[in-house]
């Protein structure tokens, strides 16, 4: 009989006595072993589509770690490589894209049904990590949302509060619009593809949902994450899915209910108590140490890991960070993480 896997049953509403843990890029350059794989691949883009890479990194915290969950190594920003943009990830700049403008260069993006050619190596990946993953591991598949993907579509780059993209929305109203139904159908065309390759759990990251303010975070934020977990849910409604509307502030609030989500992600800035009394009585938590505290290590993470666990274990939660792993992080602070949060419960 296949051993449970911990973070599945968090996902399904359970209390888990020691709360499953995973972190928000656990395979990365903090990792001396990723760094050796990746300069082996000659660039990133070559490792997330290099299946036996791609395995490799994906395995290597799950190996030093133990950790209750991987997430497949892959990056948002191939699926807008797989509609027909130009990308490239320049040390020390962040990703590099050719931009779209205007309605006439949205519409010439490929149509969702033809990205799969480019994203097979993202699958066959998949497929190699259901064979080496431990049973009692889950395997997280993941995109990024609408929204925060057409930022870097339209601004060619990440940007600090998306003056581009929030301009082209207002200038360009319709091309926006085309853009994010485009964005939808991929996403969801990608992730069903995923599932279908084996993957356990699927995430969505709205990495940049902060930005958006009032109507537009409906229009923008939970209405495509609906749409899209929706589709999900029709073909696997046995997947479940993780939403992450980072800097969502009191939007979080009935998000998971508003786009059929099992879980919510926390950023950093989320009160805990308030999140307990007003996020977690509809789904499942996860989150939410700030990655500076994991970076510092010493009494003040254990204080913080130590409170995020004591406020957030009496409901179904997942122990996580608020956001990514940086790369100047000491792995032993890693493990000093995982030694309080698997503390046996008094």
């Amino acid at each position: 009989m296949p051993e449970p896997k911990p973070m599945l049953e968090a996902l399904s509403g359970n209390v888990v006595r020691v709360p499953p843990v995973w972190l928000m890029r656990q395979a990365g350059r903090y990792l001396p072993e990723y760094r050796s794989v990746r300069a082996r691949a000659g660039d990133f883009l070559s490792l997330c589509y290099n299946p036996e890479l791609a395995a490799e990194v994906t395995l290597q915290p799950i190996r030093r770690f133990g950790f209750d969950a991987a997430i497949l190594f892959a990056d948002i920003l191939l699926v807008p490589h797989a509609l027909g943009i130009n990308l490239t990830f320049n040390e020390g700049e962040g990703p590099r894209l050719s931009p779209v403008t205007g309605l006439a260069g949205v519409r010439g993006l490929r149509p969702a049904e033809e990205i799969h050619q480019t994203l097979s190596p993202v699958y066959q990946t998949i497929k190699i990590l259901k064979q080496e993953l431990p049973q009692n591991t889950a395997l997280i598949g993941f995109a990024g949302a609408p929204w925060t993907v057409a930022t870097y579509m339209i601004a060619g780059r990440s940007e600090v509060g998306h003056p581009t993209s929030l301009a082209f929305m207002r200038k360009e109203p319709q091309a926006f619009d085309y853009l994010i139904d485009t964005l939808v159908e991929a996403t969801i065309s990608y992730l069903l593809a995923q599932a279908a390759a084996g993957a356990d759990i699927l995430k969505l990251f709205d990495s940049w949902a902060g930005s958006l303010t009032g109507d537009l975070f409906d229009r923008y934020a939970a209405e495509p994450a609906r749409r899209i977990i929706a589709s999900l849910k029709a073909e696997y409604p046995d997947i479940p899915v993780i939403a992450f509307p980072r800097n969502a502030g009191n939007r979080y609030i009935g998000f998971a209910s508003a786009c059929g989500a099992d879980c919510t992600a926390l950023d950093p800035s989320v009160d805990l108590v308030w999140a307990a009394r007003h996020v977690q009585k509809e789904a499942c938590v996860q989150g939410n140490l700030d990655p500076k505290l994991l970076q510092k290590g010493g009494p003040a993470m254990a204080r913080q890991v130590r409170r995020i666990r004591e406020t957030l274990c009496k409901g179904p939660f997942i122990f996580g960070l608020g956001h990514g792993i940086t790369p100047n992080t000491n792995p032993e602070n890693v493990y000093a993480l995982l030694d309080i949060v698997r503390e046996e419960a008094s």
